[in-house]
């Protein structure tokens, strides 16, 4: 084996590693957002993560990977369907010395992220059929869009946009869906008095949570040192300790702000803190020294608890805080290279320019702040034209009986937690407890 072929084949096994962390986030996400959420609603909540990962799989081979790294203009791509290899169709992603069916595994895994993380905006009390036609379009005509933007050779890239492993083509993509969706189907029953204050609907089990924060936190590695797609060079190490410097800060900050704002050391969101503060490092990992890395995880973790409670006041009823966590930090880790890029990554990347406190003026920080408002837009509009289209035909929301009674008996048939919910099954098991104890 030559020194070429060597090369390519550890790239591959890294990549295909990093793809399976990625994918693996899907199980930090079920366990997050289902111990976040009610007991009547776990088994829906978790069982969609393999729903939402299945349909992107389709469809994002299909359609969506050509859109978004195919050969075509400065908006969109438009070859490569399923797949489809021909000359330079794929040059976008020519730089990966790995082969075409690792360079779409891997990238399936971050729309798979996306996707999960617009659900958060439909949590307890969207319809099961919504899952299936949003996902779809979210998938081909959403993510791919902005996605050909920055990383296929788009408009935003040739700016020179600075966004590594995606704080907005991924995290504030899925944040606005969720945003748009949350605001479209209205609040939760019982989460809003008449006089418009708010009433906590806490999550059934905080030890799901954190453990999906675990998850989600080690699946991060994958996500941005992964996004390398290589190992020669070792940068895909420093890439990793960014990530996990960022993420330290964000979880002793959004802690330290909850007692602050509240008075108590709310275990959510120091897990939302964690969260956020990736989130934001996602865009600067590769552009920022660490003690940069650090500011923006802190900064990230703080401002997220705070504009979740902000938003809370506002009537935004928001059940995982899906905005607040990717919405708002995936705008500040995207505009903080502006401020923070260092010139020997910069030159280490070949993307962008140094930032505003490094002498590099204010033109990088421009293109990332014309990123990011580009992106919001057109996810929004599309999100909302898509999510009102649907309301006014098929209905978004499970009617309140069905909301009352939970998602997984009126949707699934089934409760997730069935012999505490369910009085048949409660009734069988505490006669044979009883049977059995009487012996």
């Amino acid at each position: 084996m030559d020194v070429k072929e060597l090369s390519m084949a550890l790239d591959s096994l890294w990549v295909i590693m990093a793809a399976v962390l990625v994918i693996g986030m899907q199980a930090g996400f079920a366990l997050l957002e289902a111990g976040s959420t009610r007991m009547k609603n776990s088994g829906h909540v978790a069982g969609k993560q393999i729903l939402s990962f299945a349909i992107a799989s389709l469809a994002f081979w299909a359609v969506g990977f050509a859109i978004t790294f195919g050969k075509g203009n400065s908006f969109i791509g438009t070859e490569g369907w399923f797949l489809k290899e021909g000359k330079d169709t794929f040059a976008s992603l020519d730089w990966a010395n790995v082969p075409l069916s690792l360079k779409f595994l891997f990238q399936l895994a971050f729309v798979g992220v996306s996707l999960a993380i617009a659900w958060g905006g439909f949590a307890e009390r969207a319809k099961l059929p919504v899952y299936f036609i949003f996902g779809t379009i979210f998938t081909v005509a959403i993510y791919p869009v902005i996605g050909h933007w920055v990383w296929g050779g788009g408009w935003l890239g040739s700016m020179g946009m600075q966004d590594f492993a995606g704080s907005t083509v991924v995290h504030l993509q899925g944040a606005i869906a969720a945003l748009v969706a949350t605001i479209l189907l209205g609040p939760r029953i019982g989460k809003f008095n008449k006089d418009k204050t708010p009433n906590t609907l806490p999550g059934h089990n905080q030890v799901y949570t954190v453990i999906g924060g675990l998850i989600l936190w080690l699946g991060w590695f994958g996500f941005n040192a992964g996004s390398t797609m290589g190992t020669a060079d070792g940068f895909f190490g420093y890439v990793a300790l960014t990530t996990n410097l960022a993420a330290a800060a964000g979880a002793i900050a959004a802690i330290l702000t909850a007692k602050i704002l509240v008075g108590k050391a709310d275990i959510p969101a120091m897990v939302n803190g964690v969260l956020a503060a990736l989130v934001a490092i996602t865009a600067a990992c590769a552009f920022v020294e660490p003690w940069a890395a650090v500011v923006i995880g802190a900064v990230s973790g703080s401002f997220t608890f705070w504009t979740s409670v902000y938003f809370e006041k506002k009537g935004i009823d928001d059940p995982v805080c899906a905005f607040s966590v990717h919405g708002i930090a995936g705008i500040i880790g995207t505009i903080s290279t502006g401020f923070f890029a260092s010139p020997r990554l910069v030159e280490i990347t070949g993307i962008g320019k140094a930032g505003l406190f490094y002498g590099g003026g204010f033109e990088q920080l421009i293109v990332q702040t014309v990123g990011v408002l580009g992106a919001a837009v057109y996810v929004a509009v599309v999100s909302f034209v898509v999510l009102f289209a649907l309301k006014k035909t098929i209905g978004l929301r499970v009617t309140a009986e069905q909301e009352i009674s939970g998602l997984d008996i009126s949707e699934h048939g089934s409760y997730g937690y069935s012999e505490q919910l369910d009085p048949a099954y409660a009734n069988v098991a505490n006669f044979k407890m009883t049977n059995a104890s009487s012996h």
